[in-house]
């Protein structure tokens, strides 16, 4: 929900900027921009896709290389300043390279969802999709704390943040050609179709935050 401006005195002067909604992108190296050059990361090119969209939005780059849901916990409270209206939380790969507990992950984004309600900050929440080498119970327990707590707080939900990249049922080594060389980041041109598949959510998102 959109924060309100509590006070005569304090409305007029912000009237000019009132259309204009923050979202600040929590998130890991993938939403950092590890590997590429400043425009060519995923707020740099989100923001230049919504701006060609026509709409009034400033993105706070909150991405933090090598973080996992305990990071974002850890720094989700100075991340929702005043005047951050809206959240993208895209955590839980690194998580996934270190085989946290998916309880520990799920407690974890649970307690970022719990600061961004107290804040009345609206939030995107972006799931990541476990591999399989970590076994069948591993992977429903992890791919299912996203939808569970999206739908906990009526957050809006992308179900994977690679889904730009791989239809659905592939996995990443069948787009190479959008990975930088560690197969891991997404190159430029990678980042561009995550950034048009996403776009349309961040919309939504924007959408809410301005009722």
């Amino acid at each position: 929900m959109h924060k309100v401006v509590m006070g005569i005195a304090l409305a007029w002067p912000v009237a000019a900027q009132a259309d204009q909604v923050v979202i600040a992108a929590l998130g890991d190296s993938l939403t950092q921009g590890y590997g590429l050059v400043a425009e060519q990361g995923f707020v740099p090119q989100l923001q230049a896709w919504l701006d060609g969209q026509g709409v009034d939005v400033r993105l706070i780059n909150a991405g933090v290389s090598g973080d996992t849901t305990a990071g974002g916990l850890s720094r989700v409270a100075w991340t929702l300043t005043p005047e951050v209206d809206a959240m993208i939380v895209a955590l839980g790969a690194n998580d996934l390279l270190r085989g946290i507990d998916p309880a520990v992950s799920r407690a974890n984004l649970d307690g970022i969802l719990q600061a961004a309600d107290a804040a009345q900050v609206d939030v995107l929440l972006v799931g990541m999709e476990a591999p399989g080498n970590f076994g069948p119970e591993y992977k429903a327990e992890f791919d299912a704390m996203y939808p569970d707590l999206a739908r906990d707080y009526d957050t809006l939900f992308a179900a994977r943040f690679f889904d730009g990249l791989a239809a659905e049922g592939s996995d990443l080594a069948s787009v190479r050609d959008d990975m930088q060389p560690d197969g891991i980041h997404p190159n430029a041109e990678g980042v561009a179709k995550i950034v048009a598949a996403l776009g349309p959510e961040v919309l939504k998102l924007i959408a809410r935050a301005q009722e």
